[in-house]
């Protein structure tokens, strides 16, 4: 540790006010070192920072005091935009502004914004109940991670905590502060894990909660590829059988030790191993559509009660494909079977509050209306994407109970992938810290929740906007208390470019 010379302010001040006055005479600098005890170092840096503070108090212009800001600017958004380090940031600020900025500065600039900005997450809600999406994100010794509450519908954050141990208690606390800061919720959906569910039956006991479609998907997709793995083994194991058959059949021993000669028993084997891949591939293309927001049957849109029957008759002909499959893929399809059995409660959660709007509709459009209507939603791809396209090709008088119909269809909390995109934007973040601070977490958040979003269905919003809050300001450094960077001027104009001339044939 550096120790801090033995003198006071006013013995440096007038060492100082001798070295600018007296500055150019020979053994100055040499007679106050040897007086004072300073090194001849120390007496030049105190000189320049004398010199420097004279100039700006005599010379200084108005628009000095704006420098700390306009800095602070530029150094957190290249923090969340480019999520470099502290060295890193100093070179590009070097480099691009010619600004010499020392990491003890960078690091008390981030620490000013990072408290900002814990206190702005501390302080907003949205103002009505929203559909969330909680997930967990491990860190990179896998010791702890980062607890996350998104709104599915706009994407806001709206609880990012951690590192923390990943339990039951943990997810109490998080969803207790939350609701202490105002967040209320109307559906959750997450992956299912065991923490968030506990977690969930405490604070929020009367709700069901909701599985994730995406990851259910995933895990049958997983057990897929590994059936057809096992069926392309076989099948490259074919030539191999037949040549031993031929050395059988031709009186000589096999080669190779378990080598299989029976070439009738191997054709069985690859049969039998192509049929139960393409059972387990039909019944996960089954699930899928079971799993759709709208499944259009001949009798109209199936119902909840429907959909309960489907998805039960499903998990009795998935077990009985995995009690004739052969023996190395009876364990893959029962890892199946085990995980849509525990996910079974909480796959078609989502289709109770759905199940009341659509029979509102019927009586309105009748059950053939709402099939149509349901047509349309299944090709909006072709006939347009927004509800406001979908509406105006239907008859005016559908208007109203289209547009319900339609709307709740688009807002209904399937997956969360709301979360797993806050995962990726936070990825890079973590991979250069290797921890992320909850004043970092809370630093990003702001920045995501306030940035406009330029492509997709929600180009032209920010998730603060989409959540009910319209007078959200789109500049996240503004929320943190940071004045808005002036325009630049320029003095120069553009001219328009000459038209071409054209030639005459």
């Amino acid at each position: 540790m550096a120790r801090c010379h033995p003198s006071t302010p006013t013995e440096r001040a007038e060492w100082v006010s001798q070295l600018i006055a007296h500055q150019g005479e020979y053994g100055l600098v040499t007679l106050l070192s040897q007086g004072a005890g300073v090194s001849r170092q120390t007496l030049y840096t105190w000189r320049e920072q004398g010199r420097q503070a004279l100039e700006q108090t005599f010379t200084g212009s108005m628009s000095e005091p704006a420098r700390p800001v306009a800095l602070a600017r530029q150094v957190l958004t290249l923090l969340v935009e480019t999520h470099p380090s502290y060295q890193g940031l100093a070179a590009a600020l070097a480099a691009t502004t010619g600004q010499h900025v020392s990491v003890g500065t960078l690091v008390g600039i981030v620490t000013e914004a990072e408290r900002r900005a814990v206190a702005w997450m501390a302080q907003h809600a949205p103002p009505g109940a929203r559909p969330l999406a909680l997930d967990e994100m491990y860190g990179n010794d896998r010791r702890g991670a980062y607890l996350h509450v998104v709104d599915t519908r706009s994407w806001a954050v709206w609880a990012a905590e951690g590192p923390l141990p990943v339990d039951a208690e943990s997810w109490t606390l998080v969803l207790w502060l939350a609701q202490e800061r105002g967040l209320r919720w109307e559906a959750t959906v997450s992956d299912g894990g065991v923490a968030i569910e506990a977690a969930l039956r405490v604070v929020d006991p009367d709700r069901q909660h909701g599985r994730d479609v995406w990851h259910v998907l995933h895990v049958c997709a997983q057990v897929q590829g590994r059936l057809d793995r096992a069926v392309t083994q076989l099948v490259g194991r074919s030539a191999a059988v037949e040549r031993q058959a031929a050395r059988v059949a031709a009186g000589r021993r096999p080669r190779g030790h378990h080598a299989c000669t029976d070439l009738a028993a191997h054709t069985a084997a690859v049969a039998q191993a192509q049929a139960v891949a393409t059972s387990i591939r039909y019944l996960t293309g089954l699930l899928r559509d079971l799993l759709e927001v709208v499944v259009v049957t001949p009798a109209g849109v199936l119902n909840a009660a429907g959909r309960a029957r489907e998805l039960d008759a499903l998990l009795e002909l998935l077990a009985a494909v995995g009690r004739a499959a052969p023996t190395r893929q009876q364990a893959e399809i029962q890892r199946m079977h085990q995980h849509l059995q525990g996910a079974r409660s909480g796959l078609l959660v989502w289709v109770e509050p759905l199940e009341a709007v659509q029979r509102d509709a019927t009586m309105v459009l009748g059950a053939a209306g709402v099939a149509l209507v349901a047509w349309a939603w299944q090709r909006r791809r072709v006939l347009g994407r927004t509800v406001d396209r979908l509406v105006a090709q239907l008859p005016p008088r559908w208007g109203p109970a289209a547009r319900r119909l339609l709307t709740t269809w688009q807002r209904v909390p399937r997956a969360s992938s709301a979360v797993e995109n806050w995962h990726s934007i936070l990825r890079p973040h973590l991979a250069v810290h290797r921890t992320l601070t909850p004043g970092l977490l809370a630093l990003v958040a702001v920045w995501h929740n306030h940035r406009v979003f330029a492509r997709g269905a929600r180009a032209g919003s920010s998730p603060l906007q989409l959540s009910g809050m319209p007078a959200a300001p789109t500049d996240w450094l503004v929320a943190l208390g940071y004045p808005p960077a002036a325009a630049p001027t320029s003095a120069c104009t553009v001219a328009p470019a000459p038209t071409p001339a054209v030639q005459a044939a």
